[in-house]
C-alpha cells in the first residue's frame, strides 16, 4: 500500500453563502491524498499501474470550478469522483481550505477536512 500526495493545488472559485463570494470569488488551497497499490507500478514502471495524479489534480480543478455554498459540499463532491472514476483509489482525504475568509476577522484560511474509503 502506499500514498499519492498533491498538495497546495491553488485555485480561485466563487464558494460561500453570501451572494458577493458568487460574484468576486476567492482564493482556495486544496491538498489531496489518496491511498493506492503502489507495488505494481514501482516494478513495472507504468503509469497505468499507478494512480495518475494528472487526473487527480483535473477531477479538484473541474469541481472547484462548480459554485457551491459550502466547501463540504465540493470536497463530498471530489472525494465521490475520485472513488467513482480511479478504481485503484482505496481510500481519499481532501482538504479544501478557504483563504482570507470573509468572517470578521484577521483569520489566515478555514480548512475543512473529509475523508471517504471504499466499503
Amino acid at each position: 500500500m502506499g500514498i499519492i500526495k498533491i498538495k497546495n493545488i491553488h485555485l480561485y472559485a466563487y464558494h460561500g453563502c453570501l451572494d458577493e463570494e458568487g460574484k468576486i470569488g476567492s482564493e482556495y488551497r486544496v491538498d489531496l491524498s489518496v491511498k493506492t497499490n503502489l507495488s505494481k507500478s514501482a516494478k513495472t514502471d507504468d503509469l497505468s499501474d499507478t494512480v495518475d495524479y494528472v487526473h487527480l489534480n483535473k477531477v479538484v480543478k473541474e469541481e472547484m470550478a462548480i459554485r457551491t455554498k459550502l466547501l463540504e459540499t465540493v470536497a463530498d463532491r471530489i472525494l465521490t469522483r475520485i472513488l467513482n472514476e480511479i478504481s485503484m483509489v482505496k481510500s481519499a482525504t481532501v482538504e479544501v481550505s478557504k483563504v482570507n475568509p470573509p468572517i470578521g476577522g484577521n483569520v489566515a484560511m478555514v480548512t475543512i477536512k473529509m475523508k471517504k474509503s471504499r466499503i
